[in-house]
Order: structure tokens, then C-alpha cells, then sequence
């Protein structure tokens, strides 16, 4: 029997049912002791459905950088829960974890994180060696996955000979390569300018609506927020539902 959680109020009926696909409750980060502690997170909570394009967004300095990295398993909340399909991550160990960013969550960055001697092609086909897929599946899924972007005349360029928006996209292509359930992607077009920022969040709605992918994404960008599906505002290490739309 699913249990329902005041956080689950941005969830459709369907969404309700089944659970979320991802969840964190109560979570609270301190970093530093005694009389140096500095909260960046205090008891944020909040769930995303399936198949959702969802905008977490807060000033600089918010904990928007911080609550991404504890989704993706990458940090350790000093409370709290954070739920994968209604598995707790706190009950993961190391190797578990691995796994699981290897398997179901795609990490998209700001910076791009592209390894600059590698075409874009070798940056994709390399993410999916980290990912543990066979040779035999490498070539075509990098060659889909750059398609899928848009870059299939560009995949053999290196990072320095494409624009902004092309080096973001090849990050998404070595994103989604692997067939993650989840993606998180860190201001992933601050970066770029509004045009190219637009093209990238295309790329993600047909990945949603397409694919099924669900995306959290971190931005301060308001036209950024009038394309995605629901807004979550973090404020003083909280989190509150802004906008949903139907779905």
C-alpha cells in the first residue's frame, strides 16, 4: 500500500497512486560544528512524478546546488530521507549507489564537464564505458544519442570547435545515453544565451514526453520556468511547490 506524504501534493492521481519517482522528505544539510555550522539546507522536501520536466529555482547561494547533489546520491543529507521508486538512498551503501547514478540518473553541469581531448563522440562513448555498457552496444547508443541532440554531423568535433550549445547538448547526449529513468542537471544553460537556452530545454521536453525521462533541472532563469512542467521555489533551505501544471 502506497502511504501519502503532505510532499506529494504537486502529483497527478496516477502519480499519487504509484508513488514518485523520486523523494526527498525532511531534508536538512550542515556543513562545518559548534559555532561554525552554516545550514544550506533546512527539512526540504519534495516529490516529482514520472515522466515530469521539473525547475527548481532560488538565488544564488540557495541550496539549489546542494539538494541536486544530494538526489543524485553524490552527498549525504545530515537528515532526512531521499527516496529512488521508494528506495531509501540512506540504506544504499557506496557500491549501491554507484550503481544506481550508473544505471537510472543522468548528471548534466553547468559547465559542461566535456574531457577536452575527446571528440564529441568519444565524450559520449566514454560516459558509457563509466556506465558499464558492452562494446557491442557503445558505438550505436553514442550514434543515437548525439542524433537525438541534434549533433549528428558535429559528433566527431572536438568540445573547442563547437558552440556553447553544442558542447550543453553533447553533455545531454552523454546524459542520456545509458537510458536513465532520471536526469539532474545543474543551471544547464546559464551558460548559454536565451536562444540556446531555449534549444536545450527543447531537447529536454522531448526527452519527457518522448522518452519518459523525468528531469529535475536548477535555474533562475523566468523563461526558462514558463516551459517546464512544474516549479519548486528553495528559500531559506525549503522547499515550496510554485507552479504545476496538469499532466
Amino acid at each position: 500500500m502506497v502511504t501519502m506524504t503532505k510532499e506529494w501534493i504537486g502529483l497527478n492521481k496516477a502519480e499519487q497512486a504509484r508513488g514518485p519517482l523520486l523523494e526527498a522528505r525532511g531534508v536538512t544539510r550542515v556543513f562545518g560544528k559548534g559555532g561554525n555550522r552554516v545550514y544550506a539546507l533546512r527539512g526540504a522536501s519534495l516529490a516529482v512524478g514520472e515522466g515530469r520536466l521539473v525547475a527548481l529555482k532560488g538565488r544564488s547561494g540557495s541550496g539549489k546546488t546542494t539538494l541536486l547533489n544530494i538526489m543524485a546520491a553524490l552527498d549525504t543529507p545530515t537528515e532526512g530521507t531521499v527516496l529512488y521508486g521508494g528506495r531509501d538512498a540512506g540504506r544504499m551503501s557506496e557500491r549501491e549507489k554507484n550503481e544506481l547514478r550508473k544505471r537510472e540518473i543522468g548528471l548534466i553541469f553547468q559547465s559542461f564537464a566535456l574531457v577536452p581531448y575527446m571528440t564529441a563522440f568519444e565524450n559520449v562513448e566514454f560516459g558509457l564505458r563509466i556506465a558499464e555498457v558492452p562494446a557491442a552496444e557503445r558505438r550505436k547508443r553514442a550514434e543515437e544519442a548525439l542524433k537525438f541532440v541534434g549533433l549528428a554531423g558535429r559528433m566527431h568535433h572536438m568540445p573547442q570547435e563547437l558552440s556553447g550549445g553544442e558542447q550543453q547538448r553533447t553533455a545531454i547526449a552523454r546524459a542520456i545515453a545509458h537510458k536513465p529513468r532520471l536526469i539532474l542537471a545543474d543551471e544547464p544553460t546559464a551558460e548559454l544565451d536565451s536562444r540556446m537556452g531555449r534549444q536545450v530545454i527543447g531537447v529536454f521536453r522531448e526527452l519527457v514526453r518522448n522518452e519518459g525521462v523525468t528531469i529535475v533541472l536548477t535555474t533562475h532563469d523566468p523563461n526558462i520556468m514558463e516551459m517546464v512542467d512544474d516549479v519548486y521555489a528553495l528559500e531559506d533551505g525549503r522547499v515550496e511547490l510554485e507552479r504545476v501544471n496538469g499532466g
